[in-house]
């Protein structure tokens, strides 16, 4: 019997705002909830969410000063389609891309690590 559910992931950032809205554009989901110093998006496979934390620092791909301690992957049928977009929102492409023709490794707005992937398989 599992522990938990899935519910959510919540992004450190400075500015939850404009975090949400790229996270909601890139995912398809909406921003459902806001204050002042957390948006949540809502999707049909849970919620991802940007918390503003004073003095935030991104974390970086491949440096040992502030390292990577997670990152998203998504899955999708179009690398070069994806990239695109992923950058038309504000994404950033990291200059390391290890299997470019597999994945690719991008920063969102406030510097954290995602993928966007053609090998994963739909969970459900």
């Amino acid at each position: 019997m599992a522990v938990a559910r899935f519910a959510s992931v919540v992004f450190d950032c400075t500015d939850p705002e404009e975090l949400s809205a790229f996270w909601a554009a890139m995912v398809g989901g909406e921003v459902a909830v806001t204050g002042d110093d957390f948006v949540a998006v809502r999707t049909s496979r849970g919620w991802f969410a940007a918390m503003r934390v004073p003095d935030h620092q991104p974390p970086t791909w491949g440096d040992a000063d502030v390292p990577k301690q997670m990152h998203i992957d998504l899955s999708v049928d179009d690398l070069d389609e994806a990239e695109a977009e992923a950058i038309r929102l504000g994404a950033r492409l990291v200059s390391e891309q290890p299997a470019p023709d597999r994945y690719r490794i991008f920063l969102d707005p406030a510097g954290h690590p995602f993928c966007l992937s053609i090998q994963i398989p739909d969970a459900v």
